[in-house]
């Protein structure tokens, strides 16, 4: 299957333009082949590199590294979520485990941003979840009870204090937690792609179109070249299925975003000259809407099943009348026509949002299926799968494998089905939140 990106990411045009990009032009020989250069399989690569630096490490992407979901995303790094069966007292224990996966997650990505002296405008502002609709009411002071009982500080918040905090009079409800950090996406990925260890070859621009064992050696096959190598680790996440990894506990949603240009000191004091922030939807496939640093406003609020990974120009544009009114109806004071691009990603998603943790068989492993969480949990479970997959000890490793594990899924047509069945109950419940 064709892997293509569109080109409207913000977060990415406002970089500098990556040189020397290596694609594969011989066939190779390594110690361990990463398929997949995102937050999880660039992490896994420096950690395998500190584990031992005499190892020969590929790591090779069908696009640009760190240009899929790694960069696509709302750049939240989250420590809590909303919507994971919190109101069931049997369900308490795995949103623990979920839990503490997210904040080993917030480490990880934290001691790096610290030893490599990071700018990814990384802000510890916390984050809100919030919604239009005061009916919700309950939903959030059980949410605020589950919180408390975890030790989590928050504050539920009524109209007026959100107006006063977020700049919009939409929201009637929300939460605010402390412990979320908001971050630039692209610039934290394009960190770790420039700071690549000596003995990590990193290849863009190569899919990988099949793979097999051969003896004792994994044989993998691209356009025109091969590489043999002795372990390998996917870290595909929403391209799993596309290379039949865990085909049955996994599937791809594309997301579609858009983003405005900077505010004007005048349309910025409109809405009260907030200070950064982010918000999330207290109901599923509700908008998720950010404040950048530099006074830009960013919202989500579609998902969807795709045939194909990319998304047509003109399918994105009809996305986009949807941000835009999305914007309008909680920034009427702003004008029309504000958004500067737009852009569409894949993310992995479980039945029952559980990770993708494991050895698949000898020498072969994958970590991904983050269920939207991925800048923190596939930082930390790169590193993690690293350990698995050197033979090496981690305190951490058993803590994930106590997490609950992807549910088995109905094969096609049955499970897109039930996707889009899912998908249209959510939006229909969530209509007023986009």
């Amino acid at each position: 299957m064709e892997v293509k990106n569109d080109k409207g990411c913000v977060w990415l045009n406002n970089l500098p333009k990556r040189i020397n990009i290596k694609t594969l032009n011989e066939d190779l020989t390594s110690d361990y082949l990463i398929v997949g250069a995102g937050y999880t399989g660039l992490s896994a690569a420096r950690k395998l590199s500190e584990i031992d630096k005499n190892k020969k490490i590929i790591i090779i992407d069908a696009q640009l590294a760190g240009e899929g979901g790694s960069s696509r995303n709302s750049g939240y790094l989250v420590d809590t979520t909303l919507n994971d069966g919190f109101t069931s007292n049997k369900n308490l224990e795995d949103y623990k485990k979920k839990v503490q996966i997210y904040n080993l997650g917030i480490e990880a990505v934290k001691r790096y941003v610290k030893e490599y002296q990071v700018d990814c405008e990384w802000n510890d502002s916390g984050k809100y979840f919030a919604s239009s609709k005061i009916e919700d009411e309950n939903k959030t002071k059980l949410f605020s009870n589950l919180l408390t009982s975890l030790n989590f500080k928050n504050k539920i918040l009524y109209k007026e204090e959100l107006t006063k905090r977020l700049g919009t009079s939409f929201y009637n409800i929300g939460i605010y937690t402390n412990g979320g950090i908001l971050i630039n996406p692209a610039k934290l990925v394009k960190s770790m792609i420039d700071t690549l260890p000596d003995n990590v070859d990193l290849y863009e621009n190569s899919q990988l179109l099949k793979w097999k064992k051969v003896n004792n050696n994994i044989e993998c096959h691209f356009s025109k070249h091969k590489i043999s190598t002795n372990k390998i680790i996917f870290c595909t996440n929403g391209f799993f299925r596309s290379l039949n990894i865990k085909k049955n506990y996994n599937f791809p949603i594309t997301l579609t975003a858009s983003m405005t240009r900077p505010l004007s000191d005048k349309e910025f004091k409109s809405i009260g000259s907030p200070k950064e922030w982010g918000v999330l939807p207290i109901r599923p496939m509700g908008a998720t809407v950010r404040l950048t640093k530099d006074k830009r406003i960013l919202i989500r609020n579609t998902a969807e099943v795709k045939k194909k990974y990319s998304m047509k120009f003109q399918d994105l544009k009809e996305r986009v009348k949807l941000h835009s009114f999305g914007i309008k109806k909680r920034f009427p004071t702003l004008p029309d026509n504000i958004i500067e691009n737009s852009w569409s990603g894949v993310v992995c998603r479980s039945g029952n949002g559980s990770q993708i943790f494991e050895k698949l068989e000898k020498n072969v492993y994958a970590a991904g299926c983050y269920n939207g969480s991925g800048i923190g949990v596939g930082t930390f479970f790169g590193e993690q799968i690293a350990f698995m997959a050197s033979n090496q000890q981690s305190d951490h490793i058993s803590t994930i494998e106590e997490r609950k594990k992807p549910n088995w899924l109905p094969p096609q047509p049955f499970l897109n089905l039930g996707i889009y069945t899912r998908l249209a109950y959510e939006r229909f419940k969530a209509r007023s939140e986009t």
